[in-house]
């Protein structure tokens, strides 16, 4: 299955967003890719951290996402179902129950448009090292469920996909729960890293997660300059389960594309069984 990270250096302005959005993945759709990532916040990254606030959508009907109040998850629903593929829509803030808070959430959807899948991020990003100071839990609320769904790709074959995002890379136990019941075929994590952070453990742990799973990652990211002064270290990446990086964008908007096979991971786990040696688990 051919996938693609979409890499962008989204702005204060949510149209503009879109629009770069879209075109992106009409572009990686032309390519041949059946599925198709968006990064974190690819809808806006503000000038303030609480413009996200303004923005912010209830959660629409599954199956009847085209309504006023909620255009950014109508558009991901329309363009997944324009190019008949799968789509991970980044992240969007949407709105949390009785709370001046949102959720940071991927929401997926089916070449038919339908939703299948949501996942709020569960780790909320904090860092402050005396000149620059980040603090997710100001405007967000914590998801609490690890979420994982199946993909049925154009051949017909099943592939298992956990969704996860940005900060939640550096948590393996997410990644050993999402798989203890059946092994991942492929991680999903869209991410904003800072460029601090990034050129220290980005590629890193990426890695790490590809070969402790034994599974493909696809990691579309922010990557650029952005007009609040935040730079974003980019580098989105797909990586194989042996932990090599199929295919890599440094820097600027792009699309990311390789192939994933399943062939391949069969191999890796028949040489190395590490996950049937797990001896210890969680729970």
């Amino acid at each position: 299955m051919k996938a693609a990270a979409i890499q962008m250096i989204s702005t204060p302005r949510v149209d503009e967003n879109l629009m770069q959005a879209r075109a992106l993945v009409a572009q990686a759709a032309q390519a041949g890719a059946e599925l198709i990532a968006l990064p974190e916040y690819f809808c806006l990254i503000g000038l303030r951290d609480n413009d996200k606030l303004a923005i912010a959508e209830p959660l629409a009907d599954a199956d009847h996402p085209a309504t006023a109040s909620t255009p950014m998850q109508h558009l991901l629903a329309e363009t997944a179902k324009e190019h008949g593929i799968w789509l991970v829509g980044g992240t969007l803030p949407i709105r949390a129950p009785d709370s001046d808070k949102v959720y940071n959430t991927t929401l997926v959807y089916d070449p038919q448009g339908r939703r299948v899948a949501r996942y709020d991020k569960i780790h909320l990003f904090c860092f402050d090292d005396g000149e620059r100071r980040y603090d997710e839990a100001t405007t967000l609320r914590p998801g609490d469920e690890p979420v994982a769904f199946t993909l049925t790709d154009r051949s017909g074959t099943d592939w298992r996909i956990a969704l996860s995002i940005c900060y939640d890379l550096r948590f393996p136990e997410l990644f050993r729960q999402l798989g203890a019941a059946q092994p991942l075929d492929l991680i999903v994590l869209p991410a904003a890293f800072t460029d601090t952070t990034g050129k220290a453990h980005w590629e890193l742990l990426l890695r790490a997660r590809a070969v402790e799973n034994l599974c493909h990652v696809l990691a579309p990211a922010q990557g650029g300059r952005h007009e609040n002064g935040r730079t974003t270290f980019g580098h989105s990446m797909v990586i194989g389960p042996w932990g090599e990086v199929l295919a890599v964008q440094a820097e600027g908007p792009g699309i990311v594309l390789a192939d994933l096979s399943l062939a391949r991971q069969q191999q890796v786990r028949s040489q190395l069984p590490a996950l049937q040696h797990r001896v210890l688990h969680a729970g």
